[in-house]
């Protein structure tokens, strides 16, 4: 009896401390910051917290009216010193060839500005299908439900908010600010070490709905 296909799968992912380990640039690229502005930045207490927008982070250190005009000069320093040292996370690049053995489609969907994650994944060789930038927690559904993934993979549990609001799987990688029991608290349907065991459960991963649409029409 002939084995029955299996169906092409459509996977996000989130990109700081999933795909690649952001820590040493923005690390640097804050330093660089306080160094020119004379403002005091804990740059290693700032990529302890890594997710939220850079904002977020901003808000913590200047004042409110300043941190617009802050996180654009943050972003051009960034372009300058944060891409050359940050490095892709252990299996990263077998988990995007891991959804193409499936046929399947990936995306990136982060907080991070586009441009600089863009700039990131051309330097580390990551190809994603589609790239979504400045998008946050729950706000990330709007991309997954444009392409209709069915699985997301983060490390934050903003990222769980995230994937469940668009109706994805929520996987969950022990990469970066979250420990395991905590994104398992969050709604994490899949809670893995890191990346390098994402090829292994996508090769056992079937989705149960079967309206979940094929690499050609997502």
């Amino acid at each position: 009896m002939p084995e029955t296909p299996r169906r092409p799968v459509v996977v996000g992912f989130d990109l700081d401390m999933t795909l690649i380990d952001s820590r040493p640039g923005i690390k640097v690229t804050y330093d660089a910051l306080a160094a020119e502005t004379g403002v005091f930045v804990d740059s290693a207490l700032a990529v302890s917290r890594l997710g939220p927008p850079l904002e977020h982070e901003l808000a913590h250190w200047f004042p409110a009216p300043e941190v617009p005009a802050v996180a654009d000069r943050y972003r051009a320093l960034y372009v300058e010193h944060a891409i050359a040292p940050t490095p892709a996370l252990p299996g990263a690049h077998a988990a995007l060839a891991a959804v193409r053995e499936r046929a399947g489609r990936s995306l990136v969907v982060t907080a991070k500005h586009e441009g600089n994650a863009k700039l990131h994944l051309a330097h580390l060789g990551l190809a994603p299908d589609a790239l979504h930038g400045g998008l946050w927690a729950e706000a990330k559904a709007t991309a997954l439900r444009e392409h209709r993934a069915g699985v997301y993979v983060g490390d934050h549990t903003a990222d769980v908010r995230g994937a469940h609001a668009a109706g994805a799987l929520a996987v969950a990688v022990a990469t970066g600010p979250c420990p395991p029991d905590e994104l398992r608290a969050a709604g994490a349907d899949v809670v893995l070490d890191d990346l390098t065991a994402f090829a292994g459960w996508l090769a056992d991963y079937e989705p149960d709905d079967p309206g979940e649409p094929d690499a050609a029409t997502a």
